[in-house]
């Protein structure tokens, strides 16, 4: 773990007005934090305010909506990036999950309000809600074409939804316990869910029936992802040949993120366990950042990227906060993550700093979606939040 430049979570507004202050702080691992202060000087022409910082800290760019501060003792720098514009009003209490559309023009969300609802991604104006699932739902995502919504939720159910007049043709129910996860199969015959019951099930969408049980462990399994796996892994060879109701599971890994510890690969054709990575705390996220590379993020806050062709040993662990890694999406370069004290940051191979995505105050965020140049996050503060990524 490397040093970590922290801002005040609101510094976007206090240091729009003249003589407005933030603190700012950079926590470096086995030393005491150093502890500073960014002031507003002025407010230029462009709309874009002059800032100054304390004699440790160094602020390298500023723009309205972003400040890039260094701590050049450390070596280290970090762009923080406020809202875009935010979407207060789509639900009333924690949201919990949520999605874009492939084309980018829709959102859909989940709440601890009971609520699924999908709006406009342009302004939050709500444009349906979901209704059907007992309790909570706690996940939701749309298929490839836009139009269709897929969620699970605590009642064991998997539900396929149409975005055009909110109505559910389809519940899928054979899981035992609360839905966790949901991934698609490539454009949607098929669908895979993991639930607390500690299977990972995969779905005809046309028939509404369950295929297979393609994992069955003694732990819920907390996330899932599906992606093409290098050629030059051996992902075995189905017992049976597959139903011709499986469309598009060759040549596919099923990642799964175990509450026991476990960060596990399993071929989605034949059901054969390709590697298990032993974690030292239960994996609650996962997803591929290529055909080998894959990342788990722990409940301890640590992500680890894997090679698939050799699990033995991490590529690398980062570590940004010890508060549990909720989600994760791969961005360009790199990969976006969010944890469990409101951090949400980008990594990418080509920066020297991390983005930071703020204004959360130590409130989870659950979940980032990310549609071409923004990005969406979802929080326990029951605010979606959307930032313009194009400044990279």
């Amino acid at each position: 773990m490397s040093a970590r430049i922290c801002v005040q979570s609101d510094w976007a507004q206090c240091l729009r007005k003249v003589e407005g202050e933030a603190w700012v702080s950079c926590k470096i691992p086995g030393k005491p934090t150093v502890y500073g202060a960014l002031k507003c000087e002025g407010i230029g022409p462009d709309g874009i305010p002059d800032i100054t910082s304390s004699e440790d800290f160094s602020v390298l760019e500023v723009t309205k909506k972003s400040l890039l501060i260094s701590c050049p003792a450390e070596n280290v720098s970090s762009k923080f990036l406020a809202p875009y514009t935010s979407f207060p009003r789509v639900h009333q209490k924690s949201v919990t999950c949520l999605d874009i559309s492939s084309g980018g023009g829709l959102g859909v969300s989940t709440s601890t309000d009971g609520s699924m609802k999908i709006w406009q991604s342009s302004n939050g104006e709500i444009r349906r809600v979901l209704e059907g699932h007992v309790y909570d739902v706690n996940c939701c995502r749309f298929f490839p074409s836009g139009m269709v919504v897929l969620s699970g939720g605590m009642d064991a159910q998997v539900k396929i939804w149409s975005v055009e007049d909110a109505s559910c043709p389809v519940t899928f129910k054979g899981h035992k316990g609360g839905i966790l996860d949901l991934a698609v199969v490539d454009r949607g015959r098929n669908v895979v869910s993991c639930s607390r019951d500690g299977t990972a099930r995969l779905w005809d969408c046309g028939k509404s029936s369950c295929l297979a049980v393609v994992a069955e462990r003694g732990a819920a399994i907390n996330g899932i992802a599906i992606g093409v796996a290098d050629n030059t892994i051996n992902l075995g060879t189905p017992e049976t040949p597959p139903s011709d109701r499986e469309i598009g599971t060759e040549g596919k890994l099923l990642l799964l993120a175990r509450e026991d510890g476990k960060l596990e690969g399993v071929s989605l054709q034949s059901r054969q366990s390709v590697f298990t990575f032993d974690g030292a705390d239960a994996f609650n996220c996962c997803t591929f950042l290529s055909s080998v590379s894959v990342l788990g993020g722990g409940q301890d806050g640590n992500i680890y990227q894997l090679d698939i062709r050799n699990t033995k040993a991490p590529v690398q662990t980062v570590f940004r906060s010890g508060a549990p890694v909720l989600s994760l999406v791969p961005f360009r370069e790199g990969f976006v993550a969010s944890q469990g004290d409101g951090t949400c940051f980008i990594l990418q191979q080509d920066l020297d700093h991390v983005l930071e995505l703020t204004d959360p105050d130590c409130d989870p965020v659950y979940k980032v979606a990310i549609f071409e140049k923004s990005a969406y996050t979802c929080c326990r503060d029951g605010i979606i939040r959307k930032y313009q990524l194009a400044d990279l």
